[in-house]
C-alpha cells in the first residue's frame, strides 16, 4: 500500500484484514504510518454468485449465504506516506510483488508523495500495480470523474498507465469487491525458487518479550521479512549479514576506532506465516522467524536492512559499490519540481538496496558509462546486479534522483 500522506493505506488495510497496521504507539498518537505495517488477507470467491461482486475476504458470501471458497492469502505493507519516511517506504516496497497505489478523489491529483511514490516504484522495478481512488464517498460523480481523469493524465507514461483505477470508499468498504478482483487479475503470484539457498530481507526485527518477563521465560529475538527464494525450517542454522559491529583495535585516521562488521549466527526455533506457527516455509508472504538470538540484537527493528540465509550462502559484504546508474529528469516529491543535477565528487548519497537504507560518499564517477563508486557509511550484504535506489538531500528531505544497479 502505498501514496500520501492520509489518503487512507492503513484504513483499506483494516477494511480487508480486520488488522490496523499502526501499532507503534506514536503512530497512533500522531495518526500516521511511522514504521512499516503488516497485514495478512486471504482473498476469497463465491462460487454460487455471477461477477462482479463475488470478491471478498468473508467466508460466506454476503449476496447468496454460500460458503466462499479460498483463492489466496497475499500479505500486505502499508508503507508511510509522509516525505521523510520514503526510505522506509522503500524498504517496504523492495520485498512486495506489486503494489495498490492509493490517491484520495478529496483532493487534486497529484500530490508530491504520489508522485514520489510512483517514481519508486518504477526506480525498484515493481511494475505490477493496482490504483485505488479513495474516498469517493467525500466528492460528487462529477467530481469523482473529473479526479478519474486526472489520475488518468498523471500516470501516462509511467509504469501505471494502463493500470486499472477502482473507485472505492475504504472507510465505507465499497467496491472492495472489485479491487480484490482486480489485485487477482494484475498481481499473479510469481514463480520463485524453493531449490536454491534460502535468502531473506529483514525488513522488521522485534523483542517480544514484555518488561519483567523473568530470565528463565526470554524468548530470542524475532527477525521478520519474505523469503526471496529456498525454504526455511525450524532447527536451520542461519547467518545474518553484514551483522554486528565490532572494534578491532586502532584507530582511523581522524582518531576514530577501527570498526569491523561480523556475521551473526543463530538457530530457528519457531516460524510464522499468515498467523499460524508452521514447521517449514516457503518463497511467498511475510513470515516472523523466531531466533535463539539476544533481544537486545533484534530490538527496535535493529536489524532492518540485513540479510538472512543458511551458512555461507549469503551474497558478499560490501564496504564499497560501484553502481551502473540513470538519473531521472526532473525532482519529484517537493512542491517546485526542478531540474537534477550531475552526480558530483565528494557527495552523500542515500542508497537504497533491499530493505537496507545506507549513506555514501561519492569517489568516482565516469560519465561516460555512467558509473559511480561510493564509500558506505554502514555495509550491505548485495549481489551483483542487485537494484539501487539513489537519494539526494534537497533543502531538509532526502528525495529520489536515480536508480541504479550494483556491478
Amino acid at each position: 500500500m502505498v501514496g500520501h500522506v492520509d489518503h487512507g493505506k492503513t484504513t483499506l488495510v483494516r477494511a480487508l484484514s480486520g488488522e490496523w497496521a499502526d501499532r507503534h504507539s506514536e503512530e497512533i498518537k500522531r495518526g500516521i504510518s511511522i514504521r512499516l505495517g503488516y497485514a495478512d488477507v486471504t482473498f476469497r470467491k463465491c462460487p454460487a454468485c455471477e461477477e462482479p461482486g463475488c470478491y471478498t475476504v468473508e467466508e460466506f458470501c454476503k449476496h447468496c449465504g454460500s460458503r466462499t471458497e479460498e483463492l489466496r492469502s497475499v500479505s500486505f505493507v502499508d508503507s508511510p506516506g509522509h516525505e521523510a519516511l520514503m526510505a522506509t517506504m522503500l524498504s517496504g516496497a523492495a520485498i512486495m510483488d506489486g503494489a495498490v497505489l492509493l490517491i484520495a478523489a478529496s483532493e487534486p491529483c497529484p500530490q508530491p508523495q504520489t508522485k514520489e511514490h510512483l517514481m519508486a516504484l518504477n526506480l525498484i522495478g515493481i511494475k505490477k500495480i493496482v490504483i485505488a481512488q479513495n474516498k469517493i464517498d467525500l466528492v460528487s460523480r462529477a467530481e469523482a470523474l473529473q479526479h478519474y481523469r486526472q489520475i488518468k493524465e498523471f500516470v501516462r507514461g509511467t509504469g501505471a498507465e494502463n493500470s486499472p483505477i477502482v473507485p472505492i470508499s475504504a472507510q465505507q468498504s465499497a467496491n472492495l469487491d472489485i479491487l480484490i478482483q482486480c489485485i487477482e487479475q494484475e498481481i499473479p503470484t510469481p514463480s520463485r525458487p524453493a531449490d536454491k539457498p534460502p535468502i531473506m530481507h529483514i525488513a522488521r526485527s522485534f523483542d517480544v518479550n514484555k518488561p519483567g518477563t523473568p530470565i528463565k521465560n526470554l524468548k530470542g529475538g524475532v527477525i521478520g521479512g519474505s523469503l526471496l527464494q529456498g525454504r526455511l525450517r525450524e532447527g536451520d542454522r542461519l547467518e545474518i549479514r553484514p551483522g554486528r559491529v565490532a572494534t578491532a583495535g586502532g584507530k582511523e585516521a581522524g582518531g576514530k576506532e577501527k570498526e569491523t562488521w561480523q556475521p551473526i549466527e543463530t538457530e530457528i526455533s519457531s516460524i510464522i506465516a499468515g498467523g499460524e506457527r508452521v514447521k517449514e516455509v516457503t518463497p511467498g508472504g511475510l513470515i516472523g522467524v523466531g531466533t535463539k538470538l539476544d533481544p537486545s540484537l533484534t530490538i527496535e527493528d535493529s536489524l532492518v536492512g540485513q540479510c538472512v540465509g543458511t551458512l555461507g550462502s549469503l551474497p558478499p559484504t560490501r564496504n564499497e559499490l560501484r553502481i551502473e546508474f540513470h538519473l531521472l529528469d526532473r525532482v519529484v516529491g517537493v512542491a517546485k519540481e526542478e531540474g537534477i543535477q550531475a552526480i558530483k565528487l565528494g557527495e552523500k548519497v542515500m542508497l537504497s538496496v533491499g530493505t537496507a537504507i545506507t549513506m555514501g560518499e561519492v569517489k568516482r564517477v565516469t560519465k561516460a558509462r555512467e558509473t559511480v563508486d561510493v564509500k558506505l557509511s554502514r555495509p550491505i550484504c548485495a549481489e551483483n546486479g542487485a537494484r539501487v535506489a539513489i537519494g539526494r538531500k534537497i533543502g531538509a528531505r532526502w528525495h529520489l534522483i536515480g536508480s541504479g544497479r550494483i556491478l
